[in-house]
């Protein structure tokens, strides 16, 4: 019979460990969500109260072996194809042109979706990118796809989809990208291959000291993201974006998220979009 409740002790030591691991910041507010996400660990592990799975996970063995599954249970994965759509307008409409323009196109653009969930909005900024480079000859890119979830990682790179979340795509976007079951009792889509190619999916923890990226992006998504973290985690990640990006490039972040009061060598262009300027 599972305990009605972690005790005190127990979600303090749990919120630490998420927050030194993952950097999500989990106040007293958050322990009959924390509560509820870890219910599952306790049935998959076959174990009977929450001081159980914190022995397992704090004296036993189980540290190693936990830490991604429970990171998997607290982080909220909500996303849609064209989420806050007017970022996805800018991005056609303004950036891709400018950067179109002065690009020497000796590399193809390279774009970041941090935070990437299943993979509605790298799949989003892959329509977007194919559909300028059908209209802009010798328009390249790449898009790169991260999140800290291996569960979520592994649901995206399938790009199977409810035929009700793929509503939110333009019809002739959907036409074009998604394919449909031969059997018409199955009310799912899949991207269509070519599309799935264009996105390489890894997991990396924004907490990392180095993110490992072979070169700098043109432009980071980055949405919904920061709202997890403390004020202080924002800015240390926030400052290792700008390490990322390259002069000029660009930072999308949700519009319930902002760089107000961080010290950063970001300009505000358009609200919850920022570009990198020189320290």
């Amino acid at each position: 019979m599972c305990e009605d409740s972690i005790s005190t002790r127990d979600f303090v030591r749990l919120s630490r460990f998420i927050y030194a691991e993952a950097g999500i910041h989990l106040g007293a507010e958050k322990k009959t969500m924390l509560e509820g996400r870890i219910k599952r660990r306790l049935k998959a592990l076959h174990l009977n109260s929450y001081s159980e799975y914190c022995h397992y996970l704090f004296e036993g063995d189980g540290e190693k072996a936990e830490i991604t599954p429970l990171i998997d249970v607290v982080t909220t994965n909500k996303t849609d194809f064209f989420r806050e759509p007017r970022h996805f307008e800018i991005l056609s409409t303004e950036v891709l042109p400018q950067w179109f323009a002065r690009s020497e196109r000796s590399a193809p653009m390279f774009i970041w979706s941090a935070g990437c969930s299943t993979g509605e909005e790298p799949y989003t900024l892959a329509m977007v990118l194919s559909e300028f480079a059908r209209a802009q000859p010798g328009f390249r890119f790449r898009v790169m796809a991260t999140d800290i979830s291996a569960t979520v990682l592994e649901k995206a790179g399938m790009g199977v989809y409810p035929e009700e979340v793929a509503n939110a795509v333009p019809l002739s976007l959907r036409r074009k990208y998604f394919l449909r079951s031969r059997d018409p009792h199955n009310r799912q889509v899949r991207l269509a291959p070519e599309l799935r190619r264009m996105v390489d999916f890894r997991r990396l923890n924004l907490m990392d000291a180095d993110y490992g990226l072979d070169r700098k992006a043109d432009v980071i998504f980055c949405r919904n993201v920061m709202i997890y973290f403390d004020r202080r985690t924002q800015q240390q990640i926030l400052e290792k974006f700008s390490d990322c990006l390259a002069p000029g490039g660009y930072l999308f972040v949700g519009h319930a998220e902002t760089l107000h009061d961080l010290t950063l060598p970001f300009a505000p262009v358009a609200p919850s979009l920022y570009r990198r300027v020189n320290a």
